[in-house]
């Protein structure tokens, strides 16, 4: 079985986002590591992204962070305006993201990205 290309939108400072890295290493898959806040999806790679995960971009929102407190909390946005809102805040992306082929997973739990694999 080929794992040719998994993709790991990765943010190196997220426990979830490095478990998932240590487990998909662990099978041996040479995983594309993105750093998402240093190289953020283009608004092509982020709707692509969602009809992969079958998410709507209200679902991939980190409404912990304090950009959303400070900009999102308590407003009621449509979808296009929840994907402008990812582009302009990638803090915002829920992760890690792990994409293989036609396929993506969102890690959390981390065990979920074996679930790709």
């Amino acid at each position: 079985m080929s794992h040719a290309s998994v993709r790991i939108y990765h943010n190196n400072r997220c426990s979830k986002s490095r478990a998932a890295c240590q487990l998909i290493a662990e099978k041996g898959i040479d995983a594309e590591i993105v750093d998402y806040l240093k190289t953020p999806p283009s608004h092509e790679e982020l709707r692509e992204l969602l009809r992969k995960l079958g998410m709507r971009p209200s679902e991939l929102v980190r409404r912990g962070e304090a950009v959303f407190k400070a900009h999102y909390a308590g407003r009621s946005l449509s979808e296009d305006e929840w994907l402008q809102a990812l582009l302009t805040h990638p803090i915002l992306i829920e992760r890690p993201i792990v994409v293989s082929g036609d396929q993506a997973v969102l890690g959390r739990p981390p065990e979920k990205v074996l679930e790709l694999l």
